[in-house]
Order: C-alpha cells, then sequence, then structure tokens
C-alpha cells in the first residue's frame, strides 16, 4: 500500500478490511463463524486507528491484532486448547513497562509461556528509549505496537500482571494478579530507563520460573 491508510476512501478501507476478514475466516474455519470474525477485524480496526501513528501500517496491525483477539476469545470459549500458560502485562499507555516485561517474558519463556501486554489507554508508539534499552540486550521490537485492553485477552490471560494502570485495570475472579510498583519510564532519559528495564528483568526471570514450574 502506497499511502497512508487514513488517506484511502471508506470503499478502500471496507475493501483491506475485508480481504483481512476472509483470510481470518479460512484461518479460523470451524472455530467462528465468518460474521463474528468481520466484526473483530472490524473493530480491531477502529480500536488502532484511534492512536497508532503509523497509519500506513494499520492493515498488518489489525490483522494481527483481531488475531490475537479471537485466539483469546476461543480459549476463552474453550474451542481452541491452551498449550502453554498465559500472562498478560498491563500498564497506562503499553508503550514502556509493559512492552518491556512482554518483550523480557518472551526472551525467557522459550514457549513455555505465551505472552501478551495491552494498555488501558494506549499510546501512539512505543518510547525510543525503551528500544534502546532492549536493544542493548540484542532483543529487537520493532512490529511492537500499543494495543488496548480487550475482555477477550483478558479473559484469556492466567496471571495479570498490572504495573502503575491502577482503578483503570478491571479486575476479575479467578484470576491471579501481580500488582508490580515500577516507575513509568515515559519520558525519562536512557540510564533510568535501563534501571527499570534491570528491574522488570529481575521480576520477569522470577515469574517465568514460577508459571513453568507450577503450571506448565
Amino acid at each position: 500500500m502506497d499511502g497512508p491508510f487514513d488517506a484511502m476512501d471508506t470503499r478502500d478501507v471496507d475493501y483491506v478490511l475485508g480481504q483481512i476478514a476472509k483470510r481470518l475466516s479460512s484461518r479460523f474455519t470451524g472455530v467462528f463463524g465468518p460474521e463474528t470474525v468481520e466484526r473483530y477485524v472490524f473493530e480491531s480496526y477502529m480500536y488502532l486507528h484511534r492512536t497508532v501513528r503509523l497509519q500506513a501500517h494499520l492493515p498488518a496491525l489489525t490483522e494481527n491484532f483481531a488475531t490475537e483477539r479471537l485466539t483469546a476469545l476461543a480459549q476463552v470459549e474453550g474451542s481452541i486448547d491452551k498449550p502453554v500458560p498465559e500472562v498478560l502485562f498491563l500498564c497506562a499507555y503499553n508503550a514502556g513497562r509493559s512492552q518491556l516485561a512482554a518483550a523480557l517474558a518472551d526472551r525467557y519463556a522459550q514457549g513455555r509461556v505465551h505472552v501478551r501486554c495491552a494498555g488501558s489507554h494506549p499510546a501512539d508508539g512505543l518510547d525510543q528509549n525503551v528500544f534502546e534499552a532492549l536493544g542493548e540486550w540484542g532483543i529487537d521490537i520493532n512490529r511492537a505496537y500499543p494495543k488496548p485492553l480487550t475482555p477477550d485477552v483478558l479473559g484469556a490471560s492466567d496471571v495479570i500482571v498490572t504495573m502503575g494502570c491502577g482503578d483503570a485495570c478491571p479486575v476479575l475472579a479467578g484470576k491471579r494478579y501481580l500488582d508490580w510498583d515500577i516507575p513509568d519510564p515515559a519520558g525519562r532519559d536512557l540510564p533510568f530507563v535501563r534501571t527499570v528495564r534491570d528491574d522488570i528483568d529481575a521480576r520477569v526471570r522470577a515469574l517465568v520460573d514460577d508459571l513453568t514450574l507450577t503450571m506448565g
């Protein structure tokens, strides 16, 4: 796609989203009907359209986000199994702490835990120093983007780790919650972000060890 997604007229957007819905309908055959898939695709687009900075990336991000949400919904409904524990990292903007935690958990879990992250008020992009701090450890998060918290993803999670989203982070019965008191790295310099990274790193290592021993 040559130009920004938001420069397209409504018919073009509908066509692109319709093509995404067709692909995902095929992927989720026997799990969800085409109407449910289409609704999730269009809804996911609307969620991201409000916040994503690089609108030209919206088609790919919409497909990714809709896939995550449909997978989570299928897990909640028992249509597909959870092969590994599901952990969700939450912060206010999904631009710093929760992204750091998700990237580090992915590294240490090596497929033994499935990791998601979201924000109660997602930003339009990740903090640059978060990219830098993780890049120093050889972790590439160039494909990461802030995502809103949705009921399907929340419902599919076994463990929910909150970091500074306060009352905006909903509480569901039967879920294991952890609240990590970690300062917000937004707008801070790289040395400060490194200290946040190191704090989260120690906590994530312990959590992954715990999950793989007790739930894996």
